[in-house]
C-alpha cells in the first residue's frame, strides 16, 4: 500500500503538469484533505486558479493550518465546503468556477469512501459542466477487493474501524469495467493505470523492487 500511495502521488503530479502544459487554466481538487498541491509546484508558481473542495469539518482544519503556515490565505485558492454524499458541485459555480475554461479535476484517495450515488453524481456533474477537453484523474479500488474472503490488511482494518473513523471502504469498480463506466457518464480517452505500469514508471533506480499493491488503479479521462 505504501508503494502504491507514493507512486499515486507522483503520477497525479506528473499528470497535473502535463495538463498545465496543454492549456489547463483551472484546477479543482476534490476531497482535498491535507493535499499540498495548491501551495507548491506550478499551481503556486503560476498562481493557477485552484478550488479545494472538501467536507466542511475537514476543510476548517485545513484552512487553520494554511493560515498558520503561510500567514494568510492564498489569493489563487478558493475553498468550497461540500459533503459529497449529500451535495452536488453546484457550489463551485457560486465560488467562481468558470465553465468555459479548460479544467482538471483531481480526485485522489477519495472514491473508496463514497457511496455509488455520490460518485455517479460527481462524475455526471463534471461531464455536464466542465468545458470540452477538460479532464479528471482519480483512483479507485477493485470492487472484488472489498468483498474478498481474505481481504488485504488495510482494507480489513478500514472496514473494522469504520464506526470509529466514520469512513469505510464502500465503493469500487469491477476489473476491466472502468472504461465503460466512464464512457456511460460522458467521458472519452479513458486511460487506466495499474500496479504494473506504476512500477514501470517509478520503481526504478533506488526504488527498484518497491512493491505496488495491485488492487488499486489510477484512471484519467477527458470530458467529451
Amino acid at each position: 500500500m505504501q508503494g502504491y500511495v507514493v507512486c499515486r502521488c507522483r503520477y497525479f503530479d506528473d499528470f497535473l503538469d502535463e495538463c498545465l502544459r496543454s492549456g489547463t487554466s483551472q484546477v479543482v481538487i476534490l476531497g482535498a484533505g491535507l493535499d499540498s498541491r495548491a501551495y507548491r509546484g506550478r499551481l503556486l508558481d503560476e498562481r493557477v486558479t485552484t478550488f479545494e473542495v472538501d467536507h466542511p469539518a475537514t476543510q476548517a482544519d485545513k484552512t487553520d493550518r494554511v493560515k498558520e503556515l503561510l500567514g494568510a490565505m492564498p489569493a489563487h485558492v478558493s475553498y468550497v465546503p461540500i459533503d459529497f454524499n449529500e451535495e452536488t458541485l453546484d457550489k463551485l459555480v457560486a465560488e467562481g468556477f468558470d465553465r468555459s475554461q479548460k479544467s482538471l479535476f483531481i480526485w485522489e484517495g477519495v472514491t473508496y469512501y463514497l457511496n455509488a450515488d455520490a460518485v455517479d453524481a460527481t462524475l455526471r456533474w463534471i461531464a455536464s459542466n466542465a468545458a470540452r477537453g477538460s479532464a479528471i484523474v482519480f483512483d479507485y479500488v477493485r470492487a472484488s477487493a472489498l468483498t474478498a474472503r481474505h481481504q488485504r490488511g488495510e482494507i480489513s482494518r478500514m472496514q473494522r474501524y469504520r464506526h470509529l473513523t466514520g469512513e469505510g471502504l464502500v465503493f469500487g469498480v469491477g476489473e476491466g469495467q472502468v472504461q465503460d463506466f466512464l464512457a456511460a457518464r460522458g467521458f472519452v480517452n479513458v486511460v487506466d493505470v495499474g500496479a504494473a505500469e506504476l512500477e514501470r514508471l517509478y520503481c526504478t533506480g533506488p526504488n527498484e523492487g518497491r512493491a505496488v499493491a495491485d488492487v488499486y488503479s489510477i484512471v484519467h479521462a477527458d470530458v467529451a
